[in-house]
Protein backbone atom coordinates (compact mmCIF):
# COMPACT_ATOMS: atom_id res chain seq x y z
CA UNK A 1 0.00 0.00 0.00
CA UNK A 2 1.36 3.69 -0.89
CA UNK A 3 0.68 6.25 0.91
CA UNK A 4 -0.19 9.94 -0.55
CA UNK A 5 2.14 12.39 -0.22
CA UNK A 6 2.44 16.25 -0.23
CA UNK A 7 5.08 19.23 0.50
CA UNK A 8 3.87 22.28 1.26
CA UNK A 9 5.87 25.48 0.06
CA UNK A 10 6.09 28.80 -0.22
CA UNK A 11 8.45 31.72 -2.41
CA UNK A 12 10.07 32.25 1.37
CA UNK A 13 10.89 32.11 4.88
CA UNK A 14 7.29 34.17 6.52
CA UNK A 15 5.16 33.26 3.82
CA UNK A 16 3.04 31.22 6.33
CA UNK A 17 3.92 27.54 5.43
CA UNK A 18 3.84 26.50 8.87
CA UNK A 19 0.86 27.44 10.07
CA UNK A 20 -0.43 26.34 6.86
CA UNK A 21 0.72 22.78 6.68
CA UNK A 22 -0.02 22.37 10.70
CA UNK A 23 -3.82 23.72 10.30
CA UNK A 24 -4.33 21.23 7.40
CA UNK A 25 -2.71 18.16 9.16
CA UNK A 26 -5.35 19.24 11.75
CA UNK A 27 -7.99 19.26 9.39
CA UNK A 28 -7.11 15.66 7.93
CA UNK A 29 -6.68 14.17 11.39
CA UNK A 30 -10.07 15.67 12.48
CA UNK A 31 -11.57 14.21 8.90
CA UNK A 32 -10.92 10.45 10.37
CA UNK A 33 -7.28 9.90 8.64
CA UNK A 34 -4.00 9.10 10.07
CA UNK A 35 -1.64 11.68 8.97
CA UNK A 36 2.52 11.71 8.94
CA UNK A 37 4.35 14.32 9.24
CA UNK A 38 8.05 15.40 8.03
CA UNK A 39 9.97 18.36 7.53
CA UNK A 40 12.26 19.01 5.20
CA UNK A 41 15.86 20.47 6.55
CA UNK A 42 17.79 19.71 10.00
CA UNK A 43 14.94 21.80 12.14
CA UNK A 44 14.39 20.62 15.73
CA UNK A 45 11.71 22.51 16.14
CA UNK A 46 8.71 22.08 13.93
CA UNK A 47 8.91 17.64 13.91
CA UNK A 48 8.69 18.71 17.92
CA UNK A 49 5.71 21.18 17.58
CA UNK A 50 4.29 18.27 15.24
CA UNK A 51 4.47 15.50 17.79
CA UNK A 52 3.24 17.55 20.97
CA UNK A 53 1.29 19.72 19.97
CA UNK A 54 -0.43 18.03 16.65
CA UNK A 55 0.17 14.52 18.02
CA UNK A 56 1.18 13.71 14.56
CA UNK A 57 4.85 11.27 14.36
CA UNK A 58 6.98 13.30 12.40
CA UNK A 59 10.53 12.92 11.24
CA UNK A 60 13.35 15.46 9.22
CA UNK A 61 13.89 14.56 5.52
CA UNK A 62 17.53 15.86 4.85
CA UNK A 63 19.70 15.49 1.45
CA UNK A 64 22.60 16.62 3.04
CA UNK A 65 22.48 14.28 6.06
CA UNK A 66 21.45 11.35 3.72
CA UNK A 67 21.59 9.93 0.34
CA UNK A 68 18.44 10.01 -1.81
CA UNK A 69 18.39 6.36 -1.61
CA UNK A 70 18.76 6.75 2.05
CA UNK A 71 15.83 9.39 2.01
CA UNK A 72 13.59 7.39 -0.08
CA UNK A 73 14.00 4.64 2.52
CA UNK A 74 13.48 6.75 5.40
CA UNK A 75 10.65 8.10 4.19
CA UNK A 76 8.49 5.15 3.25
CA UNK A 77 9.40 3.36 6.68
CA UNK A 78 7.90 6.54 8.27
CA UNK A 79 5.27 6.73 6.36
CA UNK A 80 3.98 2.89 6.65
CA UNK A 81 0.00 2.63 7.49
CA UNK A 82 -0.66 6.47 7.55
CA UNK A 83 -3.26 7.58 4.41
CA UNK A 84 -1.59 10.59 3.90
CA UNK A 85 2.04 12.37 4.50
CA UNK A 86 2.42 15.84 5.00
CA UNK A 87 5.68 17.24 3.98
CA UNK A 88 6.67 20.75 5.71
CA UNK A 89 9.09 22.45 2.98
CA UNK A 90 12.32 24.81 4.17
CA UNK A 91 12.87 28.36 3.68
CA UNK A 92 11.99 29.30 0.22
CA UNK A 93 11.15 26.16 -2.13
CA UNK A 94 14.01 26.52 -3.80
CA UNK A 95 16.70 27.52 -1.63
CA UNK A 96 19.33 25.09 -0.96
CA UNK A 97 22.28 24.65 1.14
CA UNK A 98 24.32 27.86 -0.54
CA UNK A 99 23.14 30.79 -2.27
CA UNK A 100 23.51 29.57 -5.77
CA UNK A 101 22.53 26.08 -5.35
CA UNK A 102 19.04 23.97 -4.44
CA UNK A 103 20.79 20.78 -3.12
CA UNK A 104 19.39 20.10 -0.17
CA UNK A 105 15.83 22.36 -0.78
CA UNK A 106 12.72 21.68 -0.63
CA UNK A 107 12.65 21.33 -4.17
CA UNK A 108 15.17 19.01 -3.84
CA UNK A 109 13.22 16.48 -1.48
CA UNK A 110 10.37 16.91 -3.54
CA UNK A 111 11.87 15.64 -6.88
CA UNK A 112 13.86 12.74 -4.99
CA UNK A 113 10.34 11.67 -3.64
CA UNK A 114 8.37 12.63 -6.10
CA UNK A 115 6.16 14.37 -4.16
CA UNK A 116 3.55 16.83 -5.56
CA UNK A 117 3.64 20.50 -4.03
CA UNK A 118 1.37 22.92 -2.30
CA UNK A 119 2.62 26.65 -2.91
CA UNK A 120 1.55 28.95 0.03
CA UNK A 121 0.91 32.35 -1.23
CA UNK A 122 1.31 35.29 0.64
CA UNK A 123 -1.12 37.83 -0.54
CA UNK A 124 -1.32 40.93 0.82
CA UNK A 125 -0.80 43.95 -0.29
CA UNK A 126 -0.88 42.10 -4.04
CA UNK A 127 -3.51 40.97 -6.92
CA UNK A 128 -2.41 40.74 -10.26
CA UNK A 129 1.83 40.37 -9.43
CA UNK A 130 0.86 37.27 -7.75
CA UNK A 131 0.26 35.64 -10.90
CA UNK A 132 4.31 36.82 -12.00
CA UNK A 133 5.31 34.88 -8.86
CA UNK A 134 3.65 31.73 -9.28
CA UNK A 135 4.78 31.93 -13.27
CA UNK A 136 8.66 32.18 -11.79
CA UNK A 137 8.04 29.91 -9.06
CA UNK A 138 6.48 26.96 -11.76
CA UNK A 139 8.89 27.86 -14.03
CA UNK A 140 11.96 28.16 -12.51
CA UNK A 141 12.47 24.26 -12.65
CA UNK A 142 11.07 22.73 -15.65
CA UNK A 143 10.11 19.86 -12.77
CA UNK A 144 8.68 22.45 -10.22
CA UNK A 145 6.16 19.59 -9.64
CA UNK A 146 4.21 22.59 -8.01
CA UNK A 147 0.61 21.24 -8.55
CA UNK A 148 -1.64 23.83 -6.07
CA UNK A 149 -1.73 26.79 -4.80
CA UNK A 150 -2.87 28.08 -1.33
CA UNK A 151 -3.44 31.47 -1.19
CA UNK A 152 -2.84 32.81 2.37
CA UNK A 153 -4.15 36.16 4.32
CA UNK A 154 -7.20 36.60 2.20
CA UNK A 155 -10.60 37.56 3.41
CA UNK A 156 -13.48 34.86 2.04
CA UNK A 157 -15.01 38.22 0.06
CA UNK A 158 -12.01 38.62 -2.26
CA UNK A 159 -11.16 34.85 -2.34
CA UNK A 160 -13.99 34.24 -5.14
CA UNK A 161 -12.32 36.99 -7.48
CA UNK A 162 -8.42 36.26 -6.86
CA UNK A 163 -8.95 32.53 -7.31
CA UNK A 164 -10.99 32.83 -10.87
CA UNK A 165 -7.92 35.62 -11.87
CA UNK A 166 -4.81 33.47 -10.57
CA UNK A 167 -6.27 30.32 -12.82
CA UNK A 168 -7.41 32.54 -15.57
CA UNK A 169 -3.59 33.83 -16.17
CA UNK A 170 -2.48 30.39 -15.40
CA UNK A 171 -4.19 28.83 -18.16
CA UNK A 172 -3.11 31.64 -20.38
CA UNK A 173 0.50 30.69 -19.42
CA UNK A 174 -0.76 27.20 -20.43
CA UNK A 175 -0.23 26.04 -16.49
CA UNK A 176 -3.93 23.92 -15.15
CA UNK A 177 -3.25 24.61 -11.80
CA UNK A 178 -5.92 25.33 -9.23
CA UNK A 179 -6.38 27.30 -6.33
CA UNK A 180 -7.41 24.91 -3.81
CA UNK A 181 -8.15 27.27 -1.44
CA UNK A 182 -7.25 30.00 1.49
CA UNK A 183 -6.22 30.68 4.56
CA UNK A 184 -7.94 33.59 6.51
CA UNK A 185 -6.33 36.65 8.75
CA UNK A 186 -7.27 34.69 12.12
CA UNK A 187 -5.79 34.36 15.06
CA UNK A 188 -5.45 31.07 15.16
CA UNK A 189 -2.63 30.90 11.86
CA UNK A 190 -0.67 33.83 14.24
CA UNK A 191 2.25 31.40 15.32
CA UNK A 192 4.56 33.57 17.53
CA UNK A 193 8.05 32.15 16.94
CA UNK A 194 8.59 31.00 20.69
CA UNK A 195 5.53 28.53 20.08
CA UNK A 196 7.55 26.78 17.42
CA UNK A 197 10.16 25.40 20.40
CA UNK A 198 9.08 27.48 23.59
CA UNK A 199 6.13 25.49 24.63
CA UNK A 200 5.64 25.47 28.37
CA UNK A 201 3.31 22.49 29.41
CA UNK A 202 0.59 25.32 30.66
CA UNK A 203 0.67 26.83 27.45
CA UNK A 204 0.38 23.35 25.20
CA UNK A 205 -3.25 22.59 25.87
CA UNK A 206 -4.20 26.27 24.28
CA UNK A 207 -2.00 25.52 21.63
CA UNK A 208 -4.14 22.36 20.39
CA UNK A 209 -7.21 24.31 21.20
CA UNK A 210 -5.83 26.75 18.34
CA UNK A 211 -4.58 24.29 15.89
CA UNK A 212 -7.56 22.26 16.41
CA UNK A 213 -9.73 25.80 15.33
CA UNK A 214 -7.27 26.58 12.42
CA UNK A 215 -7.94 23.11 11.23
CA UNK A 216 -11.46 23.77 11.82
CA UNK A 217 -11.22 26.82 9.46
CA UNK A 218 -9.26 25.25 6.65
CA UNK A 219 -11.99 22.34 6.49
CA UNK A 220 -14.54 25.46 5.21
CA UNK A 221 -11.80 27.71 3.10
CA UNK A 222 -9.89 24.82 1.41
CA UNK A 223 -11.38 22.00 -0.82
CA UNK A 224 -9.76 19.13 1.28
CA UNK A 225 -10.41 16.39 -1.21
CA UNK A 226 -9.22 18.35 -3.95
CA UNK A 227 -5.61 18.35 -2.08
CA UNK A 228 -5.78 14.50 -1.22
CA UNK A 229 -6.22 14.09 -4.99
CA UNK A 230 -3.13 16.05 -5.74
CA UNK A 231 -1.40 13.92 -2.90
CA UNK A 232 -2.21 10.88 -4.84
CA UNK A 233 0.65 11.74 -6.95
CA UNK A 234 2.79 10.88 -4.76
CA UNK A 235 1.93 7.67 -3.88
CA UNK A 236 3.62 6.20 -6.66
CA UNK A 237 5.61 2.88 -7.00
CA UNK A 238 7.57 1.87 -4.14
CA UNK A 239 10.93 3.82 -3.65
CA UNK A 240 13.21 1.86 -1.46
CA UNK A 241 15.40 0.39 -4.42
CA UNK A 242 18.31 -1.52 -3.16
CA UNK A 243 18.99 0.72 0.17
CA UNK A 244 16.87 -1.18 2.17
CA UNK A 245 19.55 -3.78 2.77
CA UNK A 246 21.38 -0.62 4.39
CA UNK A 247 18.80 -1.12 7.55
CA UNK A 248 19.63 -4.77 7.97
CA UNK A 249 23.50 -4.53 8.05
CA UNK A 250 23.03 -2.26 10.47
CA UNK A 251 21.14 -4.37 12.46
CA UNK A 252 23.51 -7.26 12.06
CA UNK A 253 26.09 -4.73 13.15
CA UNK A 254 24.30 -3.80 16.21
CA UNK A 255 24.04 -7.51 17.21
CA UNK A 256 27.51 -8.07 17.39
CA UNK A 257 28.16 -5.12 18.66
CA UNK A 258 25.66 -6.00 21.85
CA UNK A 259 26.82 -9.50 22.15
CA UNK A 260 23.31 -10.85 22.94
CA UNK A 261 23.27 -8.25 25.95
CA UNK A 262 21.19 -4.82 26.30
CA UNK A 263 23.43 -1.51 26.43
CA UNK A 264 21.30 0.90 28.26
CA UNK A 265 21.99 4.15 27.42
CA UNK A 266 20.09 7.29 29.46
CA UNK A 267 18.94 10.08 27.27
CA UNK A 268 18.10 13.47 28.86
CA UNK A 269 15.03 13.89 28.01
CA UNK A 270 12.63 17.46 29.48
CA UNK A 271 11.60 20.76 28.76
CA UNK A 272 15.64 21.71 28.78
CA UNK A 273 16.83 18.93 26.65
CA UNK A 274 14.72 17.97 23.51
CA UNK A 275 16.25 18.45 20.67
CA UNK A 276 17.15 14.56 18.93
CA UNK A 277 17.17 13.07 15.38
CA UNK A 278 14.33 10.69 15.64
CA UNK A 279 16.77 8.50 12.68
CA UNK A 280 20.01 8.90 15.85
CA UNK A 281 17.81 7.11 18.57
CA UNK A 282 16.10 4.59 15.90
CA UNK A 283 20.23 3.57 14.55
CA UNK A 284 20.35 2.61 18.22
CA UNK A 285 17.95 1.10 18.93
CA UNK A 286 18.67 -1.20 15.60
CA UNK A 287 22.54 -1.21 17.81
CA UNK A 288 21.00 -3.60 20.64
CA UNK A 289 20.64 -0.11 22.42
CA UNK A 290 17.52 0.33 25.08
CA UNK A 291 17.44 4.14 25.99
CA UNK A 292 15.96 5.16 29.21
CA UNK A 293 14.86 8.96 29.42
CA UNK A 294 15.31 11.07 32.40
CA UNK A 295 14.86 13.96 33.71
CA UNK A 296 18.11 16.74 34.12
CA UNK A 297 15.58 19.49 35.18
CA UNK A 298 13.08 17.23 37.94
CA UNK A 299 14.65 13.64 38.42
CA UNK A 300 16.52 13.03 41.61
CA UNK A 301 18.78 10.20 40.29
CA UNK A 302 20.22 8.57 36.86
CA UNK A 303 18.12 5.37 35.54
CA UNK A 304 20.31 2.78 37.03
CA UNK A 305 22.41 1.19 35.25
CA UNK A 306 23.10 2.60 32.89
CA UNK A 307 26.26 1.99 30.79
CA UNK A 308 26.41 5.42 28.24
CA UNK A 309 24.89 8.83 28.82
CA UNK A 310 23.66 11.09 25.59
CA UNK A 311 22.72 14.89 26.49
CA UNK A 312 21.20 16.18 23.56
CA UNK A 313 20.20 20.40 22.56
CA UNK A 314 17.49 22.25 23.50
CA UNK A 315 17.32 25.11 26.15
CA UNK A 316 19.10 24.58 29.14
CA UNK A 317 19.77 28.28 29.67
CA UNK A 318 16.03 28.84 30.52
CA UNK A 319 15.76 26.37 32.88
CA UNK A 320 19.48 27.29 34.19
CA UNK A 321 18.21 28.02 38.12
CA UNK A 322 16.40 24.58 38.21
CA UNK A 323 18.97 22.45 36.53
CA UNK A 324 21.65 24.06 39.12
CA UNK A 325 19.33 23.81 41.91
CA UNK A 326 19.34 19.76 41.19
CA UNK A 327 22.59 19.19 42.76
CA UNK A 328 22.48 15.81 42.90
CA UNK A 329 21.98 15.42 39.13
CA UNK A 330 24.58 17.41 38.31
CA UNK A 331 27.07 15.51 40.43
CA UNK A 332 25.98 12.17 39.88
CA UNK A 333 26.36 13.01 35.81
CA UNK A 334 29.74 14.57 36.43
CA UNK A 335 30.78 11.35 38.47
CA UNK A 336 29.57 9.17 35.75
CA UNK A 337 31.35 10.79 32.66
CA UNK A 338 34.60 11.15 35.02
CA UNK A 339 34.44 7.79 35.49
CA UNK A 340 34.80 7.18 31.85
CA UNK A 341 31.03 6.34 31.10
CA UNK A 342 31.12 6.91 27.51
CA UNK A 343 29.03 10.32 26.70
CA UNK A 344 28.09 12.09 23.54
CA UNK A 345 26.62 15.77 24.56
CA UNK A 346 25.46 18.26 21.59
CA UNK A 347 24.46 21.91 22.40
CA UNK A 348 22.77 22.46 25.40
CA UNK A 349 24.00 19.07 26.68
CA UNK A 350 27.25 20.38 26.13
CA UNK A 351 26.45 23.53 28.10
CA UNK A 352 25.02 21.66 31.16
CA UNK A 353 28.59 19.78 30.86
CA UNK A 354 30.21 23.19 32.36
CA UNK A 355 31.49 24.44 35.06
CA UNK A 356 28.82 27.45 34.51
CA UNK A 357 26.19 28.62 32.37
CA UNK A 358 24.67 32.05 32.18
CA UNK A 359 20.99 32.29 31.95
CA UNK A 360 19.34 35.07 29.55
CA UNK A 361 19.49 37.39 31.99
CA UNK A 362 23.07 37.33 32.85
CA UNK A 363 22.65 35.36 35.84
CA UNK A 364 25.35 32.52 36.36
CA UNK A 365 24.81 29.23 37.75
CA UNK A 366 26.86 26.10 38.18
CA UNK A 367 26.54 23.01 36.34
CA UNK A 368 27.66 19.58 35.96
CA UNK A 369 31.53 21.00 35.84
CA UNK A 370 32.65 18.66 33.48
CA UNK A 371 34.00 21.33 30.51
CA UNK A 372 36.29 23.57 32.27
CA UNK A 373 34.87 27.31 31.63
CA UNK A 374 31.26 29.28 31.20
CA UNK A 375 28.61 28.94 28.71
CA UNK A 376 27.11 32.38 28.03
CA UNK A 377 25.07 34.27 25.84
CA UNK A 378 27.18 35.81 22.91
CA UNK A 379 23.88 38.28 22.02
CA UNK A 380 24.19 37.46 18.56
CA UNK A 381 23.77 33.90 16.74
CA UNK A 382 27.14 32.49 16.77
CA UNK A 383 26.56 29.84 14.31
CA UNK A 384 24.10 28.33 11.64
CA UNK A 385 24.07 26.17 9.07
CA UNK A 386 25.47 22.76 8.21
CA UNK A 387 28.54 21.46 8.75
CA UNK A 388 31.09 18.71 8.08
CA UNK A 389 32.71 17.61 11.37
CA UNK A 390 36.22 16.15 11.20
CA UNK A 391 38.84 15.00 13.75
CA UNK A 392 41.91 17.25 14.31
CA UNK A 393 45.38 16.11 12.97
CA UNK A 394 45.83 15.70 16.57
CA UNK A 395 43.95 12.80 17.11
CA UNK A 396 45.85 10.55 15.29
CA UNK A 397 47.89 9.08 18.08
CA UNK A 398 44.19 8.33 20.07
CA UNK A 399 43.09 5.33 18.21
CA UNK A 400 40.11 5.03 20.30
CA UNK A 401 38.51 8.24 19.80
CA UNK A 402 34.85 7.95 18.16
CA UNK A 403 36.23 10.17 15.18
CA UNK A 404 39.18 8.85 13.59
CA UNK A 405 41.36 11.30 11.03
CA UNK A 406 39.86 11.07 7.70
CA UNK A 407 36.80 10.60 9.01
CA UNK A 408 33.43 12.58 8.35
CA UNK A 409 30.20 13.05 10.42
CA UNK A 410 27.43 15.44 9.05
CA UNK A 411 26.09 17.60 11.58
CA UNK A 412 24.71 21.31 12.32
CA UNK A 413 25.05 24.34 14.09
CA UNK A 414 22.36 26.70 15.32
CA UNK A 415 23.22 28.38 18.95
CA UNK A 416 23.34 31.95 20.54
CA UNK A 417 25.10 30.96 23.41
CA UNK A 418 28.84 30.27 23.20
CA UNK A 419 31.95 28.30 25.67
CA UNK A 420 35.29 29.80 26.83
CA UNK A 421 36.53 26.76 25.76
CA UNK A 422 34.58 24.96 22.99
CA UNK A 423 36.77 22.51 22.13
CA UNK A 424 39.88 22.03 19.66
CA UNK A 425 39.94 17.97 18.91
CA UNK A 426 37.58 18.15 15.93
CA UNK A 427 37.22 20.69 13.11
CA UNK A 428 33.98 22.28 11.67
CA UNK A 429 34.01 22.87 7.79
CA UNK A 430 31.01 24.20 6.17
CA UNK A 431 29.26 22.59 3.09
CA UNK A 432 31.50 25.05 0.94
CA UNK A 433 34.91 24.91 2.77
CA UNK A 434 34.74 28.46 2.95
CA UNK A 435 35.01 28.61 6.29
CA UNK A 436 36.04 26.45 9.43
CA UNK A 437 36.49 26.48 13.25
CA UNK A 438 37.58 24.18 15.53
CA UNK A 439 35.39 22.80 18.38
CA UNK A 440 34.41 19.06 20.36
CA UNK A 441 35.77 18.07 23.36
CA UNK A 442 36.87 14.18 22.49
CA UNK A 443 38.81 12.85 25.72
CA UNK A 444 38.62 9.51 26.67
CA UNK A 445 34.85 7.93 26.32
CA UNK A 446 33.29 11.87 26.16
CA UNK A 447 32.59 13.57 22.69
CA UNK A 448 31.00 17.03 23.95
CA UNK A 449 30.18 20.23 21.74
CA UNK A 450 28.19 22.27 20.04
CA UNK A 451 27.59 20.27 16.82
CA UNK A 452 24.77 18.29 16.58
CA UNK A 453 25.27 15.59 14.77
CA UNK A 454 22.95 13.39 12.51
CA UNK A 455 24.47 9.70 13.20
CA UNK A 456 23.41 7.75 10.23
CA UNK A 457 26.27 9.98 8.03
CA UNK A 458 28.68 7.56 9.72
CA UNK A 459 27.24 5.01 11.33
CA UNK A 460 30.52 3.38 12.20
CA UNK A 461 30.85 6.66 15.00
CA UNK A 462 27.59 5.39 16.62
CA UNK A 463 28.79 1.64 16.71
CA UNK A 464 31.67 2.84 18.16
CA UNK A 465 30.09 4.71 20.97
CA UNK A 466 27.64 1.49 21.32
CA UNK A 467 30.90 -1.04 21.58
CA UNK A 468 32.01 1.52 24.30
CA UNK A 469 29.18 1.78 26.25
CA UNK A 470 29.43 -2.40 26.36
CA UNK A 471 33.02 -2.56 27.24
CA UNK A 472 32.84 -0.08 30.14
CA UNK A 473 29.79 -1.66 31.87
CA UNK A 474 31.99 -4.70 31.29
CA UNK A 475 34.77 -2.87 33.06
CA UNK A 476 33.28 -1.02 36.10
CA UNK A 477 31.33 -4.34 36.66
CA UNK A 478 34.86 -6.22 36.98
CA UNK A 479 36.72 -3.27 38.65
CA UNK A 480 33.75 -3.30 41.59
CA UNK A 481 31.87 0.25 40.50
Amino acid sequence: MHVPGILIAAPASGSGKTAAACALMAAFTKSGLMVRACKCGPDYIDPMFHREVLGVDSRNLDLFFSSGDELREGYEAHISGADLAVTEGVMGYYDGMSMDSDAASSYDVSRTLGLPVLLVLPCRGASLSLAAVIKGMVEYRPDSRIRGILLNRVSGMLYPRLKEMMEKELKAMGHEIPVVGYVPEDEAFVLESRHLGLVTPQEMEGMKGQLSRAGEILSRTVDLDLVLRIAEEGAGPGMSGGAASGGKEKEKAGAEISSGREVRIGVARDRAFCFYYKENMELLENMGCRLLPFSPLSDPALPEGLDGLILGGGYPELYARQLSENRRMREMIREAVRSGMPCLAECGGFMYLHDEMEDGEGNTYPMAGVIPGRAFAAGKLVRFGYINVTAADRQQAQSRSYLQPGETIRGHEFHYWDSTDSGHACRAVKPDGRRSWECVHMEGNLFAGYPHLYLPSLPVFAERFVRRCAEWRKDSTAGGR
